[in-house]
């Protein structure tokens, strides 16, 4: 159990958790009353299909031999768990078969309540968990925006529409925040590993363009998160407490400063990338405080 625990890389996944959290705080702000049970299911759904893309990771890496030459930060370069025993590394494979199958089993269920379109984003989901690692890493544009998908578009209006049975704009607006914020995070943790990922045939932002300019993509991202969070209130999409949000720019700007004058500079880029999870952590969180606040 502890290498199924260990390759699910349990430190990354409260980003899950709040970011289910933050779908289902719009549910209760657009639509009062929730089911408790599903919104458990919800989150159940959330972690696992996290813990699952991570041990597909762990497995492609391990197997390969990345995991063996990377530079490991709290951040970034995997788990370590198999690294003393690579013969577990089927471990790691069948671990993500069987929280893939789980998470299917619950999106089947939600079928059978409010019909195909949580079996629509679903299955986006889960050919991103899939595909990550070994295909998705190879296409610079896919590669950067996927992790924001998965997290953001699909998670939170997920498990939106698992609670109501419907979309709104509000949810969607919402779910903007962590798409820019996570597809950072996995932007920024490619720093400490582009060298090594480039030997084995990856080719995200950092190796295409070099880090230099991905960190002017993740300042841009930076910005788009909040802008998106302003615009939703503006627009009536959000109740005036989901400004608490703004709060994290005590993280954001050191974290942009110290990517864009240490881009080059690993060792220095270390508190920037601990300023990035604390960011894509907290917001959601206060973002989903502030929808149930301003209920």
């Amino acid at each position: 159990m502890k290498y199924v625990i260990g390759v699910m890389r349990p430190p990354f996944l409260p980003l899950a958790v709040v970011c289910v959290f933050l779908g289902m705080s719009v549910a209760i702000w657009t639509d009062g009353d929730i089911n408790i049970w599903y919104a458990v299911l919800c989150f159940v759904g959330g972690i696992l299909a996290h813990g699952g893309v991570n041990a597909f990771n762990e497995y492609e890496d391990v197997k390969s031999g990345l995991d063996m030459k990377t530079t490991r930060t709290p951040s970034s370069g995997g788990s370590g768990t198999l690294i003393p025993v690579p013969s577990k590394v089927k471990i790691a494979l069948w671990t993500g078969i069987a929280t893939a199958v789980i998470c299917t089993a619950i999106g089947i269920f939600f079928y059978t309540i409010h019909g195909w379109p949580i079996l629509l984003l679903g299955l986006i989901g889960l050919l991103i968990i899939v595909v990550y690692t070994p295909w998705l890493n190879k296409i610079p544009a896919l590669c950067l925006v996927s992790p924001g998908i998965g997290f953001g578009t699909l998670m939170v209006n997920g498990t939106y529409f698992a609670l109501t049975g419907h979309f709104s704009w509000a949810a969607l607006l919402a779910s903007f925040v962590p798409f820019f914020l996570v597809s950072n995070l996995l932007l920024l943790n490619q720093f400490p590993d582009a060298d090594v990922d480039k030997e084995f045939g990856r080719k995200h932002y950092p190796i295409l363009i070099g880090r230099k300019a991905s960190a002017v993509i993740f300042t841009l991202f930076v910005v788009g998160s909040y802008l998106t969070l302003i615009l939703a209130v503006l627009l009536g999409f959000a109740p005036l407490w989901t400004l608490l949000g703004l709060v994290t720019l005590v993280f954001a700007i050191p974290a942009v400063r110290g990517a864009l004058k240490n881009a080059e500079d690993l060792p220095k880029l270390l508190p920037s990338l601990g300023q990035n999870v604390l960011l894509n952590l907290i917001t959601p969180l206060l973002m989903g405080i502030g929808f149930l606040i301003g209920k």
